[in-house]
C-alpha cells in the first residue's frame, strides 16, 4: 500500500513563501510521475504541478508559472512544492498524488489519472 504524507502548510502573508514536503512510502517512488493538486473551499479540485518520475519533465497550471516550483528526491521518496510570491487566492488545502502507472511517458494533469493521495495539508494566504 502506497501512502503520501504532506506536510509544510501554513498561515503566511500574501508574498511570503512556504515549501511543501511530500513523503512517499514503498520503493517504487522514482517509477512514477508525482502531481500536486489543491482544494480550495467550495471548489473542485484543480491541478497544481506534476513532475516526470525521472525529474526531467514539469508541467504547471497557468495560474502558478513563475511562482511555483516542483522537485523531487527519489534517494528520499520525496516530492516537494515551493511556492513563491503567494497570493490569497492561493488559499487553499494542498494534495500530492501519484500517477496511476510506472514510467509513463507523458505527465497528466488529469485528476483521475493519479491512483494514490496524501491527507493534505492547509496552506493560507492572508492579504
Amino acid at each position: 500500500q502506497v501512502q503520501l504524507v504532506e506536510s509544510g502548510g501554513g498561515l503566511v502573508q500574501a508574498g511570503d513563501s512556504l515549501r511543501l514536503s511530500c513523503a512517499a512510502s514503498g520503493r517504487t517512488f522514482s517509477s512514477y510521475t508525482m502531481g500536486w493538486f489543491r482544494q480550495a473551499p467550495g471548489k473542485e479540485r484543480e491541478f497544481v504541478a506534476a513532475i516526470s518520475w525521472s525529474a526531467g519533465s514539469t508541467y504547471y497550471a497557468d495560474f502558478v508559472k513563475g511562482r511555483f516550483t516542483i522537485s523531487r528526491d527519489n534517494a528520499k521518496n520525496t516530492v516537494y512544492l515551493q511556492m513563491n510570491s503567494l497570493k490569497p487566492e492561493d488559499t487553499a488545502v494542498y494534495y500530492c498524488a501519484r500517477d496511476q502507472g510506472p514510467l509513463r511517458r507523458r505527465i497528466t494533469s488529469i485528476r483521475d489519472e493519479y491512483a494514490y493521495w496524501g491527507q493534505g495539508t492547509q496552506v493560507t494566504v492572508s492579504s
